[in-house]
């Protein structure tokens, strides 16, 4: 199953320019997830790769099939690309049982009868619907249509899979199964996968690796843990869930490490960078889980910083603490209430990273990311 390869995708209606410049590489088996909030481009993106949408600049290749190239003016047909597309609707034929939804991309292909009915049946197995394969899609939970429009994907065998949020019309609880059977069944398969959704859950879950959208341009790629710990950026920190935010000026410490010297945080923040800080304010990021809060000892000293709780919320697993540190506000995360009013406040190792301010839409071109197997 080859990679897939797109450059410099670009795409104007009337004044807005909804992708601009797009480009990423899908390495061979790979789940790719494309995040971002509504939009942002991303289901525009998938489907230029599916050929349902015409961009006005850029290439698409898979393997060594140039699929889209508006240069060049070749443009492969949607059904000539053998791609397999889920859509957000699931977009079954109500008409049509389950195994003959299933069923119709083949006959498109004027698949022998014999073989329709093998690749049907071993489809609906592998989805576990093959029980249901009289049914009608008014007959079945939304799982079980979202798990037709999967074994209709895969039904002709594709290259690979595009999934425009799949999961958008499920409950908490039967999303959360569904996109743990989907990333086995994606495993098991090895099967090339670009997947869009705005649900930073999702994305963490699901991917080898996450390419973060915002105003038609990709801000971020990476993995799902480095572009958690290390978002580049307040929008990509901010999106992929809560955040607290400290600006201060950065000091070197001759090692190599920085510190962010910010009120009421005597001692420095110890902050993640790649590049030299800016003379002037820094902001660093920290997630609510790298602050490590305890109840205070009397007479024994301890790292961090004093802290008085403010309020708490109780949230099922976790518990959500908003605490005051002399002049900055900082919530954090524990699994268990806190004892008293006042607690003391550390930080884990490599807990802050740099992050910049987000730059206006358009004013510059993103690089290519190249995406590597993991």
């Amino acid at each position: 199953m080859p990679e897939i390869s797109v450059r410099k995708l670009t795409q104007t209606f009337g004044t807005t320019r909804v992708l601009d410049e797009v480009g990423f590489t899908v390495p061979d088996g790979a789940f790719v997830t494309l995040l971002g909030p509504s939009g942002c481009g991303k289901t525009t993106t998938l489907m230029s790769l599916a050929g349902f949408h015409t961009p006005d600049a850029g290439t698409i290749a898979h393997g060594d099939r140039c699929l889209f190239d508006a240069a060049a003016r070749r443009n492969v047909p949607a059904e000539q690309r053998e791609l397999g597309v889920v859509f957000q609707s699931y977009a079954l034929w109500p008409h049509l049982s389950v195994a003959e939804n299933v069923a119709f991309p083949l006959k498109v292909r004027r698949t022998d009868r014999a073989e329709v009915k093998r690749r049907v049946g071993e489809i609906l197995d592998l989805v576990e619907l093959g029980h249901r394969a009289d049914a009608h899609p008014y007959e079945l939970s939304g799982g079980q249509q979202q798990r037709v429009a999967l074994a209709r994907a895969l039904a002709h065998g594709p290259s690979a899979l595009l999934l425009d949020e799949p999961f958008s019309n499920l409950d908490a609880k039967l999303r959360e199964r569904a996109r743990e059977w989907l990333g086995d069944l994606q495993r098991d398969l090895g099967i090339t996968t670009v997947f869009v959704t705005h649900d930073q859950t999702e994305a963490l879950a699901m991917s080898d690796q996450i390419l973060v959208m915002n105003h038609g341009r990709i801000v971020r790629a990476g993995t799902p843990e480095d572009v958690y710990r290390r978002p580049g950026s307040r929008f990509v920190a901010e999106f992929l869930g809560r955040c607290n935010f400290l600006t201060g000026k950065a000091r070197s410490t001759g090692t190599g490490t920085w510190l962010l010297e910010t009120p009421g945080l005597s001692g420095g923040i110890p902050f993640d960078s790649e590049t030299q800080p800016g003379p002037g304010p820094v902001t660093v990021a920290l997630r609510p889980e790298a602050l490590a809060v305890t109840a205070p000892v009397t007479g024994a000293p301890a790292p961090g910083w004093p802290a008085d709780v403010m309020y708490s919320t109780f949230l099922g697993d976790h518990y959500l603490h908003t605490l005051r540190i002399g002049p900055q506000t900082l919530t954090a995360l524990t699994t268990h209430p806190l004892p008293t009013a006042t607690v003391r406040v550390a930080l884990a190792a490599d807990a802050a990273s740099l992050v910049t301010q987000d730059s206006a839409p358009h004013d510059s071109i993103q690089p290519a990311p190249v995406l590597h197997s993991v």
